[in-house]
């Protein structure tokens, strides 16, 4: 049991980007004589000749199979005893690079490593994107070189609203700027919701330069960036925008500016959580129709609101054809748009190498508590063992005997933990330290980083937050907490159902501590809730599409779940 803290400022490993192999750092010495390895030398050619013999009349031999064939007779030349796992071990790497046709070709890989590599530690789509989805991204990649920053049609659009004039109908390009709001999860959330929306309306994304988010994540078009431009003539009033802004459009409604027979060049939605009716209209059809005139939309939000997109009569048959198994959104908008740079991928493929990679099992345990106190402490501690012992995620220790009596090949386990808190991290790893496991197997526990605090768009934490959320992606099963969007983006990304733990609460004792998730999406914790024909509040929004229903974690959220309700 390995009892020092790992963290992502410790590390001395590099990862190997040629071959996608994990090494061990084991010594391998030759024992045979010079004739005798100058004969082994000549069977090898031998054989290779053979084999490429076969090759050239049989077709082209795969390239792992050759590789596999070198590797074997490697092996069987030691005459020292050096075991299996011992030797070179090539992952087994995945053919599909461009992840089923999600992703873009043309970008410097260089530039970005992850785009192509993510694929040697993610486990395989486990659901394939539609052809519909994918010629969906392809078209709106083309639209968004014709009318990303700087082009012609974008200078001539921005000039609407440098001259404060209004716009008329015959935009050619038309926009939706996201504006950077709420903590790392959140705007992971939020922005591939604005980038759905900007699918389906035939818009152009751009995204607030203000968010350190260039420093996160890599451009997902190619050519033509997402950023908007620093010398955009408004961008100094994003931090000012809110539900009373004037050019909000609730603000509007509520004033009747929009039954003013001119189109605005611009408008702000506010889909926060403390949206007011008005900004709820947001969500009827009959005022998409007014929003679709207006060439630039800025949109603040710190919620999931896709599913209630499902919920606009306008876009149903759209979003239908875009994802036919409806648990699968943000797994896909996720792998296609957020690939983190060099410098955020270095930490990833870092720690998974150093500390994962070798690990039999791999489980990751995400904390995220939103009050404090001792009590706290100690139910949630009790909460995550009990969650993970009852479901067999991790195995339970004998408190009665020193050292565990193993036979065979011993089981490893390798426990990621992350919290903005060690405190869970130091007591799991001294018990799995302190006691052997009832049945035999190791496990060490590692926790990356503990920030103590939220440090909102502070660089070097978001990047931490941001290898964290990914690396709990990579592992065989996730414990996530319960409310928690940082666990969301995690265990979406990597399509894993979690064991999610009940949100703490003063005087509760939840039995089970734990639920298994039943679909892949995030949760909107925050719907509108409004009847766009009555025009009035209304709890009965369940009801209108078979696929979203209410969240397993938020008795009030709404989520996207298959029809079944299986993943």
């Amino acid at each position: 049991m390995k009892r020092s803290k790992k963290t992502f400022n410790d590390q001395q490993v590099s990862s190997d980007r040629e071959s996608g192999a994990v090494l061990k750092n084991t010594e391998l010495k030759w024992g045979p004589s010079p004739m005798t390895l100058m004969g082994f030398i000549a069977v090898l050619l031998m054989v290779l000749t053979v084999v490429f013999s076969a090759a050239f009349f049989f077709g082209d031999l795969p390239s792992d199979c050759l590789w596999t064939l070198v590797e074997a007779r490697t092996f069987h030349a030691k005459h020292s005893k050096v075991s299996e796992k011992d030797i070179l071990q090539p992952l087994t790497v995945p053919k599909d690079r461009l992840l089923g046709g999600l992703l873009p070709t043309g970008f410097d890989e260089t530039s970005c490593l992850s785009r192509y590599e993510s694929h040697l530690y993610s486990k395989p789509l486990q659901h394939k994107p539609s052809s519909y989805l994918i010629s969906g991204f392809r078209r709106y990649e083309a639209l968004h070189k014709q009318c990303g920053p700087y082009t012609e049609l974008y200078n001539r659009t921005v000039d609407l609203i440098k001259s404060g004039e209004y716009s008329s109908d015959s935009s050619v390009c038309n926009y939706v700027v996201w504006i950077s709001y709420s903590g790392l999860g959140n705007r992971i959330l939020t922005l591939a919701t604005a980038f759905l929306y900007a699918l389906l309306t035939n818009r152009v994304l751009l995204v607030d330069p203000r968010a350190n988010l260039h420093n996160l994540f890599c451009e997902p078009f190619p050519e033509v960036s997402w950023l908007l431009p620093p010398d955009f003539p408004i961008i100094d009033r994003f931090s000012s925008f809110n539900k009373k802004s004037p050019h909000s459009y609730g603000y509007m409604v509520r004033n009747n500016v929009t039954g003013n027979s001119r189109t605005p060049s611009f408008l702000y939605l506010h889909l926060c959580h403390d949206f007011d009716v008005q900004d709820k209209l947001f969500f009827c059809d009959t005022d998409q129709t007014f929003l679709h005139k207006v060439p630039w939309l800025f949109v603040k939000s710190n919620n999931y609101y896709i599913p209630a997109l499902f919920l606009i009569p306008s876009f149903e048959q759209e979003l239908n054809n875009l994802f036919p198994e409806k648990g699968t959104v943000f797994h896909f908008l996720g792998r296609y748009l957020f690939h983190p740079t060099n410098s955020v991928w270095g930490l990833i493929t870092r720690y998974y190498q150093a500390y994962l990679a070798q690990a039999d099992e791999k489980i990751g345990i995400q904390i995220r508590v939103f009050s404090l106190g001792v009590s706290n402490f100690k139910y949630v501690l009790n909460q995550i063992l009990a969650c993970a012992t009852k479901e067999n995620l991790l195995p339970q220790v004998n408190l009665n005997e020193p050292i565990a009596n193993s036979s065979g090949k011993t089981k490893t386990i390798s426990v990621l933990m992350t919290s903005l808190s060690s405190r869970y991290f130091e007591e799991i790893r001294n018990m799995y330290w302190q006691n052997p496991t009832v049945t035999g197997e190791v496990v060490s526990v590692f926790q990356p980083s503990h920030e103590e605090h939220q440090q909102t768009e502070k660089l070097m934490h978001d990047r931490k937050a941001l290898a964290e959320i990914y690396l709990l992606s990579l592992t065989d099963k996730l414990v996530t907490s319960g409310w928690s969007t940082f666990g969301y983006v995690a265990y979406s990304l990597g399509g894993l159902k979690p064991w999610i733990l009940y949100k703490f609460q003063e005087g509760t004792v939840h039995n089970p501590p734990c639920f298994r998730a039943t679909s892949l999406e995030p949760c909107y914790h925050s719907p509108p809730y409004y009847d766009c024909k009555k025009k009035t509040a209304s709890n009965n929004t369940v009801s209108i599409a078979p696929h979203v229903r209410h969240c397993e974690d938020n008795s009030w959220g709404l989520k996207l779940f298959d029809r079944k309700g299986k993943m």
